[in-house]
């Protein structure tokens, strides 16, 4: 028998029409077979195992390199946020800005996706731009990045808030 099938007869025979009604207008995206996690759920989880762990290193504006222990999947903005490295990220990985603006080692620069369209509009918005410039909220780490060394610029320009670093919810 199909899902929708079943969804009929439980709700008829429960004697239901409302439910019914509200299962049609229900979108197939509730359904899911993964386990949920909340926004940003994962990004604060450590790596189960140590076939999951890719190790970043961000230098900070100061010149300063802080070694950081990743897993495959992170987003390295959030990864950033959850050590307290000074990545701004205004607009969240919404990707409305360019302030989680970094320089990427070129060793790794191949091994990213290519920048989509509008990554490389926001990025014509950033200071201090470079050919190796990407945005932290666009790099999700895989195990081909082990060792990425990213550089924060000196400076980013927040259009939208000034002054305003948002915190981790």
């Amino acid at each position: 028998m199909t899902l929708l099938k079943h969804l009929i007869f439980g709700c008829i025979y429960k004697n239901d029409p409302l439910l019914f009604r509200n299962l049609l207008k229900t979108s197939p995206r509730c359904f899911q077979t993964t386990s949920h996690l909340d926004n940003g759920e994962y990004e604060w989880e450590d790596p189960k195992s140590p076939d999951e762990i890719v190790n970043v290193v961000y230098v900070d504006r100061e010149g300063k390199e802080n070694k950081i222990k990743g897993k495959v999947g992170d987003n390295v903005l959030y990864l950033a946020h959850r050590h307290n490295i000074e990545m701004e990220g205004a607009c969240e990985a919404s990707l409305a800005c360019s302030t989680c603006h970094v320089y990427v080692d070129h060793n790794f620069t191949d091994k990213l996706p290519e920048a989509t369209e509008k990554e490389e509009d926001l990025l014509d918005l950033a200071p201090f731009l470079k050919e190796n410039s990407r945005l932290g909220c666009q790099i999700v780490l895989t195990k081909d990045l082990e060792g990425i060394k990213l550089e924060l610029p000196k400076a980013t320009r927040n259009f939208y808030v000034d002054g305003h670093t948002p915190t981790p919810h």
